[in-house]
């Protein structure tokens, strides 16, 4: 079988580096691809094509980024280190689809996405897929950001510690299930996943990781205004997570700029929530979660 990249190789690898004369940066949490077979998974779990337009974070030399090139009709590659774009513009400039931003991907703006896709950015239908070995340390952030912040998202399919990924699909009650489990899920929901060896990168992580999917909701649960206060009431519900969340959600809101007076009207927002307010954060589904925040809205007016 053809490779699907022809950099997912550790010789392959050392020789782009060499030749740059660079070499992996700790700092940024650089472990590059080198599996062939895991580039072919994230392509056939992401199910990219010819009709997607593709937002790439953390390209590298371009690994993953070149398998996305032959299969989509446009990708746009957002990488922080000042290094690597002459890497790439060595191992994906012959590319006419491809569009490189060097900058901090927490830092990118639907003007930089409206520059690379146009019209279609505008009118909300590009980029349509998210698709990237993400740096670990942002990689959680990143994923929820990016859905709340550009509607045009559909899927995101991305390689992220494997812890990451039992808190992104945690089922309600158990250990993983947390305010940012709540957050994304009322926004999208896991729809593949697979592990992937320390072995797969150059240099190997210390960490197992796992490259996971998730679709955007289309049996949307809330509006974006509900959401949002459902999200505010995860946050609440566990910023102390082993009390209660009437204590909780008191400590959390006690004193804090712009809600003057909400830690003494809780009691009547789980009255017209009808929840209990001795549970605890986890145990409470999506759509509970949703109903303490219209209550929230209905009561305190926020």
């Amino acid at each position: 079988m053809p490779a699907v990249s022809y950099l997912a190789s550790p010789s392959a690898t050392r020789a782009v580096l060499e030749r740059h004369g660079l070499a992996t940066k700790k700092a940024l949490g650089q472990n590059f691809l080198v599996n062939d077979a895991v580039i072919a998974r994230i392509c056939e779990l992401s199910d990219v094509c010819a009709d997607d337009t593709v937002l790439e974070v953390g390209p590298g030399i371009g690994t993953l980024t070149v398998a996305l090139l032959e299969r989509a009709d446009r990708v746009l590659s957002v990488e922080r280190d000042a290094d690597l774009p002459a890497v790439l513009a060595e191992t994906c400039g012959s590319f006419d689809n491809f569009s490189l931003l060097s900058k901090d991907a927490l830092a990118l703006t639907q003007d930089d996405v409206d520059a690379v896709f146009g019209d279609a950015a505008r009118a909300a239908t590009a980029p349509n897929k998210f698709i990237a070995n993400l740096p670990y340390a942002v990689a959680a952030t990143l994923v929820l950001d990016f859905f709340q912040r550009f509607a045009s998202v559909r899927s995101a399919t991305v390689m992220v510690q494997s812890e990451v990924a039992d808190r992104m699909m945690a089922e309600v009650g158990t250990k993983n299930y947390g305010a940012y489990t709540v957050k994304l899920n009322l926004i999208a929901r896991a729809t593949g996943r697979f592990q992937v060896a320390p072995g797969s990168f150059f240099p190997p992580p210390r960490v197992t990781s796992s490259v996971i999917r998730l679709d955007r909701r289309d049996d949307a649960i809330a509006d974006d205004r509900e959401i949002a206060v459902a999200s505010l009431m995860a946050d609440a519900a566990f910023a102390t997570r082993r009390k209660t969340m009437a204590n909780s959600m008191k400590t959390y809101f006690s004193g804090r700029k712009g809600f003057d007076g909400v830690a003494e009207s809780l009691p009547d927002v789980f009255d017209a929530a009808g929840i209990d307010a001795r549970r605890r954060g986890e145990s409470l589904s999506l759509q509970e979660f949703v109903e303490l925040g219209r209550a929230f809205s209905e009561v305190t007016g926020k």
